[in-house]
């Protein structure tokens, strides 16, 4: 059977879960549709999304409609869920995005809208809520073509889907001009090659709620959005979601790019790295059953298919199965959207801390950006967030699914640092016997933005080719934290000087020393904390601009960039995260719901240190060289960074 694999996707209320519905229901895979606000939502299976009435994990669902499986992908709407939405970009190869046809384009809108003009993925448009009071799907259409998209057009006007396909080609616009107009068949192919390169994205409109325009989106998915390639017969796909069953245990889904799974099929999965020497951890496992969404034994999956895959144990989300070079598109989780805020998550009873940390752990296995950390001298858990209503929710799901009632400390923004003036560190990591490792480093600061690099001119005669391979690959480890206790970034790293010894030199002594020699470096230059700052932007009433753009001076932010007109304005600043953590909830105050903000990371800069925050170091820092030299011999696994 043809298959599509479609992802649906929203501003939050704008009513795509029931929209899921009622392609369910036209298609005969269920018999009722279900209710967000019931908590009956066929797509919303996890018990805190039925009790909330919001999903916050994206759903496979599959429907059949005229002999084509569709494998539905519905995603969280909140921004606090983008990892989630991130993930689902990776099954896809095509996707539907719902508007709301009374409030228009709103700060997900356009960030949604943007990640798909990245990634190159084809995409329907549905201007949902066309019943409602208020609706002008002329008019959002317009403002689709202004902000989003000019290639924007509307399935319901004949003529102008005619014009715009004639006036991209410039045979079929010869033609046009002749008053030889091309058939419907012409325009229709000619219309579904355009979706598929990223020049068209088709517009329908209806009502989710009142049934309305749900067949013609269907004929539409089939009509002009692509099928999966075949792909070449080698192994490649991803796991890009987890779920939880009572008997078979942890699943993933995969969605399989080229090759086939099948039960029983052993694979060779990379169980991690060696946190000191970076080498490769390989371990077989053996596929125990191969499921698909409704819980049915699949057998088998091949290229181009999605399915749920049991007995891979705790293989992480975002695993490469296979040939990674043959993904269509990149798996780097926060390329998205990444979390900014980091949170002490306190157990109620101190006596389940042990439970939490393997709890949290469990949780980063499913959303690898959740980062959760133990700082082991305090007895300190942190998870990495990217707002309050995910906070919410974690908070409901250890409770309910592992027992663990918590709270939480205050967030605080996640800062950065780098070296303040270039300086040498050095190392002659030489007793006790038996070790030798000497390295000596130039570190200079970098441009904001480039991140760390590396080079050495140290010959292989004085420290041999794979001892610096070594300290290369300690060097993440040894920035993880700086001497603020924040990631370390922005410098050039140069190795200028330093030997082994034919005779003392352990394999791991430089791994060892590296971390010793940069933080000597960092000490003697001096350090300069680095905050988040956003891009914020912001559409609203002409009216409330000012007040708007007083808030941002207020924040230690700047206004880049402001067009007003008798409609709207539209705003867009610089703002420090830490500033503006609050200001969603004024924002919608002060417009009275009229408005609307969206932001992304936009850069780091520096920051006073009084205005901002240290970070208290997880592990034994390796200027304390006595401690932290009995750490690395006793505890290589990891114990000497926490």
């Amino acid at each position: 059977m043809p298959v599509r694999n479609i992802g649906i996707f929203a501003h939050v209320d704008a009513g795509k879960t029931t929209l899921s519905e009622q392609m369910l229901l036209h298609a005969g895979a269920i018999r009722q549709a279900g209710s967000v606000d019931r908590g009956t939502a066929h797509t919303d299976d996890l018990p805190v999304e039925r009790r909330r009435g919001i999903s916050v994990k994206a759903t496979c669902v599959s429907l059949t409609w005229r002999n084509v499986d569709i494998r539905l992908i519905d995603t969280p709407g909140h921004t606090d869920f983008s990892a989630e939405i991130e993930r689902s970009f990776w099954a896809l190869d095509a996707g539907i995005l719902v508007i709301d046809a009374v409030q228009g384009i709103q700060s997900q809108t356009e960030i949604l809208m943007k990640a798909f003009l990245e990634q190159g993925l084809p995409l329907l448009i549905f201007l949902n809520k066309t019943d409602r009071p208020g609706a002008d799907p002329q008019r959002v259409l317009s403002e689709i073509r202004k902000r989003l998209a000019p290639e924007a057009v509307p399935l319901w006007n004949p003529t102008e889907v005619t014009e715009f396909v004639c006036a991209a080609e410039e045979g079929l616009l010869t033609r046009y001009l002749n008053d030889d107009i091309p058939s419907e068949e012409e325009i229709h192919a000619r219309l579904k090659a355009l979706v598929c390169e990223g020049r068209a994205f088709p517009v329908l409109q209806g009502s989710a709620l009142r049934d309305t325009g749900i067949e013609l989106l269907l004929d539409s998915v089939l009509d002009y959005l692509p099928e999966p390639s075949p792909g070449n017969g080698t192994l490649c796909g991803v796991a890009f979601s987890a779920v939880q069953d009572r008997l078979m245990g942890r699943g993933v889904w995969v969605r399989l790019f080229s090759g086939r799974m099948e039960n029983r099929m052993p694979l060779e999965i990379e169980e991690g790295a060696d946190r000191l020497t970076g080498e490769k951890i390989l371990g077989q496992r053996k596929i125990s059953q191969i499921r698909d969404a409704a819980g049915r034994d699949l057998g088998e999956i091949k290229a181009g298919d999605v399915g749920i895959i049991y007995g891979l144990g705790d293989v992480k989300i975002g695993y490469v199965f296979g040939t990674g070079e043959m993904l269509p598109r990149k798996v780097n989780p926060g390329h998205f959207r990444t979390p900014l805020i980091t949170v002490q998550v306190i157990p109620r009873d101190p006596g389940q801390t042990q439970a939490l940390r393997e709890a949290c752990g469990e949780l980063t296995g499913e959303d690898p950006l959740l980062h959760a950390g133990y700082e082991r001298e305090s007895g300190e858990i942190h998870l990495q967030v990217m707002g309050k209503v995910q906070l919410e929710i974690l908070q409901e799901v250890l409770e309910s699914r592992f027992g663990i009632p918590v709270s939480f400390g205050d967030p605080s923004v996640i800062y950065q640092e780098t070296i303040r003036n270039r300086a040498t560190g050095f190392v002659a990591y030489t007793m006790p016997k038996p070790c030798w490792a000497v390295l000596e480093f130039d570190i200079e600061p970098g441009p904001r933005g480039s991140g760390v690099t590396f080079s050495s001119t140290v010959p292989g005669k004085d420290i041999m080719p794979r001892y610096q391979h070594q300290v290369e690959q300690a060097l993440p480890m040894a920035l993880s934290q700086g001497r603020l206790g924040w990631n370390v970034t922005d410098l050039k790293i140069t190795l200028v000087g330093g030997n082994h010894h034919l005779i003392h030199t352990h394999p791991l002594d430089f791994i060892v020393a590296t971390p010793m020699a940069v933080q000597d470096g960092l000490r003697r230059g001096g350090s300069i904390l680095l905050e988040p700052i956003l891009e914020m932007r912001f559409v609203l009433p002409p009216e409330n601009a000012g007040r708007v753009m007083n808030d941002v001076r207020q924040m230690r932010g700047e206004v880049t960039d402001t067009r007003i007109s008798e409609d709207f304005a539209e705003l867009t600043a610089l703002v420090p995260a830490a500033a503006s953590m609050d200001y969603p909830t004024q924002f919608a105050s002060l417009t009275g719901g009229r408005g609307s903000m969206s932001s992304s990371l936009h850069s780091y800069r520096e920051c006073p240190l009084e205005l901002g925050k240290t970070a208290r170091r997880r592990g034994t820092d390796p200027l304390d060289t006595a401690r932290y030299i009995l750490a690395a011999r006793s505890a290589l696994e990891g114990d000497i960074f926490g």
